[in-house]
């Protein structure tokens, strides 16, 4: 672990490996689990103000999962999510002719129809952050569901901070990627 600013960064972010395959996967990350995508306070408002604009996109179950339960929930635990259908699926989930799960919200983003990509922390995995009142951790979460992906990862030699790079910009600011990038460069020197 190391100190950037008001982040304690995992050293796994430099030393794994990982890259999406969704043609192995099928976006199983949306699908499986036991809870919806984490969210920020900011993002429920988000959610709220798009839904109209993402609703023509999601498959009849989300729409009915987000209609009953709202466009985001908060857990017991008082965590923020986006809401699930039957305990499975996340609500925003739809998939392509392969039967790839992908993001709605995405999807309309990529159309031009609205101007958030979608939750930070699924732009952002397999990294997690944890906010803590005097910092953030922000730690590579392995999961068995990517094994491809760091067997691809491996393959094509891109560490995790790379294949994460606009959404870890997108959360701590270029100047900080710039700084972790210095950081992986001493780091993979010892």
């Amino acid at each position: 672990m190391f100190q950037l600013g008001k982040t304690i960064v995992s050293e796994d972010l430099i030393e794994k490996e990982f890259v999406c395959n969704l043609s192995a996967c099928k976006g199983a990350c949306c699908i499986d689990g036991d809870a919806g995508a984490p969210l920020e306070e900011e993002e429920t408002k988000i959610l709220e103000k798009i839904y109209p604009k993402v609703k023509p996109f999601l498959r009849k179950e989300g729409i009915d999962a987000i209609e009953k339960q709202g466009t985001w929930i908060k857990s017991d635990f008082g965590e923020l999510e986006t809401p699930l259908i039957n305990d499975a699926d996340c609500a925003y989930v739809i998939f392509d002719d392969k039967g790839t799960a992908l993001c709605a919200i995405e999807e309309a983003y990529n159309q031009g129809l609205v101007d958030w990509k979608k939750p930070i922390s699924c732009h952002l995995y397999p990294v997690r952050v944890k906010d803590f009142s005097e910092f953030s951790a922000v730690n590579y979460h392995k999961w068995e569901i990517c094994d491809d992906a760091c067997s691809l990862g491996k393959e094509l030699q891109v560490p995790v901070y790379k294949f994460v790079k606009q959404a870890l910009i997108r959360k701590f600011g270029q100047n900080w990627y710039d700084e972790l990038e210095k950081m992986a460069e001493k780091h993979l020197k010892k």
